[in-house]
C-alpha cells in the first residue's frame, strides 16, 4: 500500500507539469486552431534563465529562496518575450491554418535549437533545491520542492478554468474557440483574443518551465520530451478541452510511473503511445474532443 501512495505521489507531481504544458497547447489550439510545435522551446528558455541565472544571484548574496523568486521573474519575462516574438512574426499570418502552422513550426523548432544551443550551450546544468525537506503522507515521501510544484500547477489550473468560466475574456475565449466569425460579429477583437490567448498559453509553459528547474537536470532540449507527452495529454483528452487536458496528463503521468516503476521505461513508453492508438482509432476527437 505504502509502494502504490509513494507512486500515486509522484505520478501526481510529474502530472503537474504536464498539465501546465498541455493547458497551453489546448489553449493555443482552441483558440487559434494551430498546432504549436515551439511550445516546448518556450519551457525551455525558462527553465535555461533560472538555471543560469540563479547561481549569480546566490553568488551575489541572495538567498536560495530570493534568487530563484527573482529568476523565475526574469526567466518568465524573457521567455513571455519570446512568444510574443512567436507570435507577431510569425503565428499571427497563419491563424486557423493547420498546414501552414504546422510548416512554420517545424521552422521555427530548428531555427530555435541552433539559437538555445549558441546561447547556452549543450551542457545540462543543475539547479539546487529551493525548499530542502520531505514530508510524509500516508507513508509516502514527498519532497517540499515538488508539493509547491504540485501546489502551484494546481493553483494555475484551477484559476485558468475559473478564468474560462467567468472572466470577460475567458467568455471572449471561449467564444472564440467555439465559432470565431460568430464571435467577431458580435464585436469580439479575434485578433487581440489570439494574441492574449497566445501569451496565456506562454506564461503556462513558462511557469512550468520555473517550476521544473529545481527538480530535474536542464538542458536546451529539455522541452522536447515534455511537448511529445503535452501532445500526448491533449490527444488523449481532446484537443481544445481543459478538462480533457488535466485528465489526459494525469492519465499519462500515472501509465509513465507504474509502468516505469512495475515493468521497464521503455514498456511504459509503448504502452502510452498505445493508448494514443487506441484513443484515436475509438475516439478520433478525444475523450472530451468537440472536433
Amino acid at each position: 500500500m505504502q509502494t502504490f501512495i509513494q507512486l500515486s505521489a509522484t505520478a501526481l507531481q510529474i502530472g503537474a507539469v504536464y498539465v501546465l504544458f498541455s493547458l497551453g497547447l489546448t489553449l493555443i489550439f482552441g483558440v487559434m486552431r494551430i498546432v504549436n510545435f515551439v511550445h516546448g522551446h518556450i519551457f525551455s528558455v525558462a527553465a535555461l534563465v533560472v538555471a543560469y541565472l540563479l547561481p549569480a544571484l546566490a553568488a551575489g548574496g541572495l538567498s536560495a529562496p530570493a534568487a530563484y523568486v527573482l529568476a523565475s521573474f526574469v526567466g518568465i519575462a524573457v521567455a513571455l518575450s519570446l512568444g510574443a516574438l512567436l507570435y507577431i512574426f510569425g503565428f499571427r499570418h497563419f491563424q486557423r491554418d493547420l498546414v501552414g502552422s504546422f510548416i512554420l513550426s517545424i521552422g521555427l523548432v530548428l531555427l530555435l535549437d541552433g539559437v538555445l544551443l549558441h546561447v547556452f550551450g549543450g551542457a545540462v546544468r543543475g539547479v539546487p533545491e529551493i525548499f530542502p525537506g520531505r514530508v510524509s503522507i500516508g507513508g509516502a515521501q514527498v519532497t517540499i520542492q515538488r508539493l509547491f510544484l504540485c501546489a502551484v500547477a494546481v493553483l494555475m489550473a484551477v484559476s485558468l478554468y475559473l478564468a474560462l468560466g467567468h472572466s470577460r475574456l475567458g467568455k471572449a475565449l471561449r467564444a472564440v474557440s467555439y465559432d470565431h466569425e460568430a464571435a467577431m460579429m458580435v464585436g469580439i477583437p479575434y485578433s487581440r483574443i489570439a494574441f492574449l490567448g497566445f501569451m496565456i498559453a506562454s506564461l503556462l509553459a513558462a511557469i512550468a518551465g520555473v517550476l521544473l528547474a529545481p527538480v530535474t537536470i536542464v538542458s536546451p532540449v529539455i522541452g522536447t520530451d515534455y511537448l511529445i507527452k503535452g501532445f500526448i495529454a491533449v490527444i488523449i483528452g481532446g484537443l481544445g478541452s481543459v478538462p480533457g487536458a488535466i485528465l489526459g496528463s494525469i492519465f499519462v503521468a500515472s501509465i509513465e510511473t507504474f509502468g516505469s516503476y512495475y515493468l521497464d521505461s521503455s514498456y511504459a513508453t509503448l504502452a502510452i503511445f498505445g493508448l494514443v492508438i487506441i484513443v484515436l482509432l475509438f475516439w478520433p476527437k478525444g475523450v472530451f474532443g468537440r472536433g
